[in-house]
């Protein structure tokens, strides 16, 4: 047998005078292989540090075992623990991930999309970013027969599995435990007006008034560019120092709350006793801040779990385009900053 590190299958078969075909079945314990030829072939092959050629095997089935996936932003809580549960399904299913990030800027989605489609990956999971309108980069993946699976933020335009959060009942749950607490003007500091999750907070924050008969106004909602605790400050200083003050503020994510719950503290404004502050998302922060911030949980590790789960299964059953919309429930999560009452 030839003297090297790595041998091959076929030095297997030749050195116990067996076929190939055999010797990769005994390796994979098929049946039809009597257990002595099994036991043969697995003791020589570990004597001799045999690895797969997994990258032989996976072109022969047409595959890379690779999945691309493309969100906003990787030092993130949401979509850190969203890659974690994807990585964790994917392994279940021998599958690599490769991450990309667009820092929020459609032509870096467009790049690290055509750099997934060019790397051959066998499917696509993508969070959009706030920019995205046209899909045009996305529709190559199916035109090409590669399955996509769109989280979070999605877009209407694709035809794809989306699995997204149930927003409208996280903000309506959001309002509605204000009410309980004894708030009666709540503002809201929403995100982008044209994505998605902004506008289904913005409803469920609306709707949540309404059904329980509060005082609204439209100097109440602002809307933030970049969601960032900057903005969370500077939002909390404008709404504070109005004429019409509000007593609770509900924010568009836990960072955003940060920032407002940062300028009450600097403006001696009591959280929660004057003030109650909500957020969305529960970062593992909002245990850490002082008081500690109510939140909505969005469950994203599940959601991780869930878009690798339908993309395995597309491109197992070669489905392309099939359009699905899985939703899942978000949890209020109480903590110091919303507990005025009880």
């Amino acid at each position: 047998m030839p003297d090297r590190k790595r041998i091959t299958l076929k030095d297997i078969a030749k050195e116990l005078g067996i076929s190939v075909s055999t010797a990769s079945r005994a390796l994979n314990s098929y049946a039809g292989i009597s257990d002595e030829t099994v036991k043969m072939v697995k003791e020589f092959a570990e004597k001799h540090n045999y690895v797969p050629n997994t990258m032989a095997v996976n072109f022969r089935k047409n595959k890379t075992m690779t999945i691309g996936m493309v969100v906003p932003e990787l030092v993130h809580y949401f979509f850190s623990s969203v890659i974690s549960g994807a990585i964790k399904e994917a392994k279940k299913h021998h599958y690599s991930i490769l991450v990309s990030q667009t820092d929020e800027l459609v032509k870096n989605e467009i790049m690290a999309c055509r750099t997934m489609l060019s790397s051959s990956v066998d499917g696509l999971l993508i969070s959009i970013s706030n920019e995205t309108g046209n899909t045009d980069h996305l529709q190559e993946f199916l035109d090409e027969g590669r399955p996509v699976v769109q989280f979070d933020k999605v877009s209407d335009q694709l035809s794809s599995p989306k699995v997204i959060v149930d927003d409208f009942q996280g903000a309506y749950s959001a309002v509605q435990h204000l009410i309980e607490q004894g708030y009666r003007k709540i503002a809201h500091i929403n995100g982008l007006q044209h994505v998605k999750n902004s506008q289904e907070r913005l409803r469920g924050y609306s709707i949540a008034l309404g059904d329980h008969e509060m005082e609204g106004s439209s100097a109440w909602v602002v809307h933030c560019q970049e969601i960032s605790e900057a903005e969370g400050f500077d939002f909390a200083k404008q709404l504070m120092t109005s004429s019409n003050q509000p007593d609770a503020i509900f924010c568009i994510t836990d960072l955003v709350a940060m920032g407002a719950m940062k300028y009450l503290k600097q403006a001696k404004i009591s959280i929660p006793k004057e003030v109650g502050v909500i957020g969305f998302s529960n970062w593992d922060m909002a245990n850490f801040v002082s008081p500690g911030l109510s939140s909505v949980n969005q469950h994203a590790y599940q959601m991780g779990e869930k878009a690798v789960e339908l993309l395995v299964e597309a491109i197992k059953n070669n489905e392309v385009g099939k359009d699905q919309i899985f939703e899942t429930k978000t949890s209020l999560v109480v903590r110091e900053s919303t507990q005025r009452l009880g």
